[in-house]
Formats: C-alpha cells, structure tokens, sequence
C-alpha cells in the first residue's frame, strides 16, 4: 500500500508582555497541559491568519503577528486504545510573535481551554513536564535570543484563498 506521508500544519503565537508569556492550560488525552495559543491550519488561511484566529478562539484577545519566530517539526507517537500499533504524528509549527491586542467581553475559550496565564521563562522552564509539546519551549528560547523573520517569508498564493472550482 502506497499511503503519502502529511504532518499536521499548526500554528502558535509567542506573545510577551512585562517579561511574561502568555499561555493557555488546556484538557488534553495526557492531563492538564501547557500551551502557547496554538491549533491547526485551517482551510481557505494562511499561516498568520490561522495564527489570529487560534489566539482570539483560546484567549479571547486579538493578535497581530509581526514576525515569524521559525518553523518546527516535532513527531510522536500515541497508543490508540483498541489499537495495535500507535499512531504516528508529525507537526509542522509555524510560530509568531506579535502585539496582543483588545480582549473580546464575553468571548467564550476554545472547548478544552482551562484558563490563560502569563508566565515567566524561569517559570516555563521549570514546568517543562506539563508542556503539550516540546516545541513550546523550543519556540520560546528562539524568541528570547532574537529570532525573528519578516512575515513574507510564508507566501500564501491566492488560490488558498479562493473557493473550490474558482481556482
């Protein structure tokens, strides 16, 4: 059987204000984890565009990406119960940093979103057991040594944007 390989596209938002981090704690199969506002890549978006989105749905604040952070592969394996052999899951993360903007009153959190909370890096380091992935603080030490990239770095053709038979 000839099956074609795909990562799952993410994006995640490395967002800093007064020394601190924001995260989201988040229900996931493993427990209670720690994440940077991240999700996947959704249809008809670009990387920046599902990077505001996945921020506003599990913060309730606006993002304005300003700079690719990096691009990162991370792969796992998960038991499925009922299931012989484990699943075998690459990423493929797409970080940015940027200004958080105006909360949204009343936005409800993304189902699985505990809470949000800032952290320090000191204080990110030392929980790295409840990071969702490593690439958490992957991405973080990047951006405290200054890594940064211009957001036309990732090209997004037209054609992702544009309807089904229209392309």
């Amino acid at each position: 059987m000839n099956t074609r390989w795909k990562p799952s596209v993410t994006v995640a938002a490395i967002i800093e204000r007064e020394g601190k981090f924001l995260l989201v704690e988040e229900h996931t199969q493993d427990g209670l984890r720690l994440n940077n506002p991240a999700g996947h890549l959704d249809p008809g978006e670009s990387p920046a565009q599902a990077c505001m989105r996945e921020t506003l749905e599990e913060t309730a604040f606006h993002f304005n990406p300003e700079a690719l952070v990096g691009i990162y592969m991370s792969r796992f394996e998960r038991t499925v119960p009922g299931q012989e052999a484990p699943l075998d899951i690459t990423y493929l993360r797409f970080a940015f940093c940027g200004t958080l903007g105006a909360e949204v009153a009343g936005q409800a959190l993304d189902e699985g979103i505990v809470r949000t909370l800032w952290l320090s890096p000191e204080e990110i380091r030392a929980c790295a057991h409840l990071h969702r992935s490593p690439l958490l603080l992957t991405c973080l030490e990047d951006y405290l040594v200054g890594r940064r990239f211009p957001l036309d770095l990732v090209t997004t053709d037209a054609s992702v944007h544009a309807p089904l038979g229209q392309r």
